[in-house]
């Protein structure tokens, strides 16, 4: 239950910082607006406060960890949201990530 938890919440700390960035970029590079631009900022903050939800004590941890989440929701996100069609190396690239996300998080520690 502890692991179905924290990949939850790397789910949804992924959601709001690839999301409030993809809202910045749109608000400066697509010419938006600055209101796409303080949703952006406002999403990138909540994703900050998700990861701190995460069981593990430790800051360094839990964000290098999220970096693969963060490679691999990347592509996820361009496929849904902008259409992008990653080739195999970019899957294995992600695939690779998130293994090292499985051993950092998940690998059982002596205390």
């Amino acid at each position: 239950m502890l692991i179905l938890r924290s990949v939850a919440l790397f789910a949804a700390a992924a959601l709001f910082e690839i999301g409030g960035a993809w809202l910045v970029w749109q608000g400066i590079r697509e010419h938006r607006g600055w209101i796409w631009v303080g949703a952006g900022v406002i999403a990138l903050g909540m994703y900050g406060a998700f990861a701190t939800f995460q069981p593990d004590a430790h800051f360094g941890r839990i964000l290098a960890a999220y970096g693969g989440v963060f490679v691999a929701g990347s592509l996820v996100w361009g496929m849904v949201v902008d259409g992008f069609r990653p080739d195999r190396w970019d899957v294995v690239g992600a695939l690779v990530c998130l293994l090292g996300v499985a051993i950092i998080m998940y690998t059982p520690r002596s205390a």
